[in-house]
């Protein structure tokens, strides 16, 4: 069961069933053993990296790392193709982690220019934080309920965050509403799922985690659900403390929301050139994210020595 916490305690008692086992999502050792039975049964280009895609897909179980597997072969099939190759997986990956590309959906050029920033804007402070796990891509492309993502992808499986991971987090997700603000002197509403993200890691830093400044190392929430986590609720605490916890996360927000806007302004051409490429490109990945870089700040050098500005990307 997924919900050990609504079984009726007659069923727990010693003697009926009264051990309970974890059963967690596998590792990247895990991961990579189980996509070798898997990529056995289909036929495999050369060259396709198990160990990399054993490392984009944290959090995977086995059953979909199973289901990745067959997704790529169907794409190979509908392509003509008689092997899978990594570009199957990857499209594969994406169709389960974001959903379906939405090709039906037409974006104004407006909507889409504001997307680019959002993204590009993403990506930049993600490029920019030492904390944060290395970048994967940038798309425009919509799929599911995104209208675009930037993927980043974990060095090593993480089972504990540390305050500055969390912080580089938070401000990542600010980055795509400060580009937009920056760029455009206004906000829409693409922001709104980065809010909650950003929001919720703030609530359980100060909240849950004891990692606040000014509160002592306490929880102030109580997860429900039992070792498998559930919603929290919110464990006794007085007018006073609520107003305190209510001033650091907002504090933890607004701290995170100016230095993503600091660091957009500092690298407002990169900024720039990087959603001007994703508009033709619509899909970047992180050698081409740091191609970009390169030719920006060799053109932000010609510019301050004066030379012709000429950069081919």
């Amino acid at each position: 069961t997924n919900r050990p916490d609504v079984l009726d305690p007659a069923l727990r008692r010693p003697g009926r069933f009264d051990r309970q086992i974890t059963i967690l999502a596998p590792d990247v050792k895990g991961r990579r053993k189980i996509l070798e039975i898997h990529a056995g049964r289909v036929r495999m280009a050369p060259g396709v990296d198990l160990d990399r895609i054993a490392r984009t897909t944290p959090g995977f179980t086995g059953a979909e790392l199973h289901n990745l597997i067959n997704e790529a072969a169907l794409l190979a099939a509908r392509a003509k193709r008689t092997e899978v190759c990594e570009e199957d997986i990857e499209a594969a990956k994406d169709r389960i982690m974001l959903g379906v590309e939405r090709k039906g959906l037409v974006l104004s050029e407006n909507d889409r220019m504001v997307l680019a920033h959002h993204e590009a804007g993403h990506a930049i402070i993600a490029r920019a934080l030492p904390e944060a796990d290395p970048l994967l891509k940038i798309t425009i492309i919509p799929r599911g309920q995104a209208m675009g993502q930037t993927q980043q992808i974990p060095l090593t499986d993480r089972h504990a965050y540390s305050r500055d991971y969390l912080l580089a987090r938070i401000t990542i997700l600010m980055g795509g509403r400060a580009a937009e603000d920056l760029i455009f002197a206004q906000c829409s509403t693409g922001a709104s799922q980065d809010l909650l993200q950003a929001t919720e890691i703030a609530t359980a830093m100060v909240c849950q985690w004891g990692m606040s400044r000014e509160m002592p190392p306490r929880a102030f929430i109580r997860e429900a659900g039992g070792f498998l986590g559930g919603q929290g609720t919110a464990m006794f605490q007085s007018q006073k403390t609520q107003e305190a916890l209510d001033r650091e996360i907002n504090d933890i927000l607004e701290s995170c929301h100016t230095r993503a806007r600091t660091i957009l302004q500092d690298n407002e051409d990169f900024l720039r050139n990087l959603a001007e490429i994703l508009l033709k490109s619509e899909t970047l990945d992180s050698e081409e994210l740091d191609i970009i870089f390169e030719c920006t700040l060799k053109k932000r050098g010609q510019k301050n020595s004066g030379q012709a500005a000429a950069c081919t990307v």
